[in-house]
């Protein structure tokens, strides 16, 4: 990574870390991160769309679960061991000033997979259902953004790390929305 583009992830990553601390993201970043705090909205979402369009809606969820499991995958078995990026908590630098507010986690930083993979979730389900429902999609990456600061916010990853894994993941997320056009020619949202 260029020397200005390392030194401006450490600033804003210092910015985020340290200087928009405050009481209330102290206790709702955790949470943000948190798969399991999501476990309503993955539910309502498998509900609705296989309430709402039956066997395509069942054709959908399975296709939005192969998309997250192909940006996890691919996010975290291929391209974070080829990059080897050191998180903000583990690195020689930022180590001694970092505020860690959950423990730092294994493996590496580049890209941020919890990025990655809620990223291709918003994606998919924007490409799929913003024509009828606007705030849906725009809910979707206001969401996935939420999750992308709070990693930061956290101290277990940099800015670049969560920028590069949401494109990435936006874009898997877009690429299985038009494999699914493409198996379900006649869906409409």
């Amino acid at each position: 990574m260029p020397d200005f583009l390392l030194q401006l992830d450490r600033h804003l990553f210092y910015f985020i870390n340290h200087d928009l601390s405050n009481a209330f993201f102290d206790w709702i970043m955790p949470l943000m991160r948190n798969p399991g705090f999501w476990i309503p909205l993955y539910i309502f979402i498998i509900a609705f769309c296989i309430y709402r369009y039956k066997k395509q809606g069942a054709v959908l969820v399975l296709i939005l679960a192969l998309a997250a499991g192909f940006a996890d995958f691919t996010s975290a078995t291929i391209i974070k061991k080829q990059v080897q990026r050191a998180r903000p908590c583990r690195d020689a630098v930022t180590s001694q000033t970092v505020i860690s507010r959950v423990p730092c986690g294994t493996g590496y930083s580049f890209p941020s997979t919890h990025a990655t993979d809620h990223f291709a979730l918003a994606a998919f389900l924007c490409c799929l259902f913003y024509r009828r429902w606007k705030w849906a999609g725009i809910t979707a990456l206001i969401w996935a953004a939420i999750i992308c600061f709070a990693q930061v916010y956290v101290g277990v990853h940099y800015p670049v790390d969560v920028v590069a894994g949401g494109l990435y993941g936006a874009l898997v997320g877009w690429l299985f929305a038009l494999g699914f056009r493409k198996l379900q020619p006649g869906f409409k949202a």
